[in-house]
Formats: structure tokens, sequence, C-alpha cells
């Protein structure tokens, strides 16, 4: 009896974590759909709004869930608190947050050189940077969906054929 019960909980457990490991996959492209959906709602307060980068991403962080709504509100006190700058507070708030994300090592880039030109140019300049931003992240996403696509139902799957086998080899 006691074997059974043992036997069952390997199998939970694997099973769940393959479940996680697929959950991370389609976390990351739900992210990256809401952080495509934030730059394009900054670009409308930069320019249709003549908002400024703290209004903005105060309004910004509203409308987002976490952990972008964390960054954005994050981002906007540093902005507020005026210690660095435009840059040093995108690139302070990044690191604190990004730990909370489901986003890869090419996202934080394209993020990174983001909020190098944020605040530097003109409202026209700063539209085609956010342009080429959503491209990027487009990029990335298309990927991401592939990835999700391709290895969602096979890591589930993972999780549920190593708990069996790990069930038959202490058998």
């Amino acid at each position: 009896m006691v074997k059974w019960v043992g036997a069952f909980l390997i199998i939970i457990a694997t099973s769940w974590a393959g479940f996680e490991a697929a959950k991370l996959l389609s976390l990351r492209t739900r992210q990256l759909r809401q952080l495509k959906v934030a730059l394009q709602s900054l670009e409308a307060e930069i320019m249709y709004g003549h908002t400024s980068l703290i209004v903005a991403s105060q309004n910004i962080s509203k409308q987002l869930s976490k952990p972008l709504s964390w960054f954005f509100e994050l981002f906007a006190k540093k902005l507020g608190k005026g210690h660095t700058s435009v840059k040093g507070a995108w690139e302070e708030s990044l690191k604190e947050i990004w730990r909370f994300t489901a986003f890869k090592q090419g996202e934080y880039e394209v993020l990174k050189q983001f909020g190098e030109t944020l605040g530097q140019h003109d409202r026209l300049s700063q539209q085609k940077h956010i342009k080429l931003t959503l491209t990027h992240l487009e990029r990335e996403e298309a990927e991401a969906v592939d990835r999700q696509r391709r290895y969602e139902s096979m890591v589930k799957s993972l999780g549920v054929l190593l708990g069996l086998l790990l069930v038959i080899l202490l058998m």
C-alpha cells in the first residue's frame, strides 16, 4: 500500500513539474503580448496625449497585470524621485523586475536598447524607436509562439512519462 502511495506521489510531482514548465512557455508569450500593448500605449501617450514619461508609465502600470505593471510602476517612481536619468531608471527597473518575468535574454537586450533611447529624442524620433522595438518584440513573440506550439504538449507528456519511468525503476 505504501509503495502505491509513493508511486502515485512521484507521478503527481513529475506531472506537476511538466505542467509548470509548459506554463512558463505560455506565460512568456502572454507577457510579450502585454509588453507590446504597453509600448503601443506609451507611444499613444507620448504622441497624442503629450504626457510626461512619469504620468504615462503610471497610466500604463494601471492597465497591465503583474509583473509588467510592477515594472512601469517602479519606473515611474524612479523617475519621480529624480535620482537617476531616464536610461538609468529604465535599466534599474528592468533589473529589479526581471526575475519575475518569463522573458529570455533576447527580450532583455531589446528592452535595454529601448531604454537607452527613451527620453533622448523628440516625439517623432521616439515614435520610430518604439516602432523598432515593437518590430524586435514581434520577432521574439513569433519565436516564443513557435516554441510554445512545439514544446508545450511535449513537456507535459515528458513530466508524466518521467514519473512513470521512475516508478517502474523503483518498483
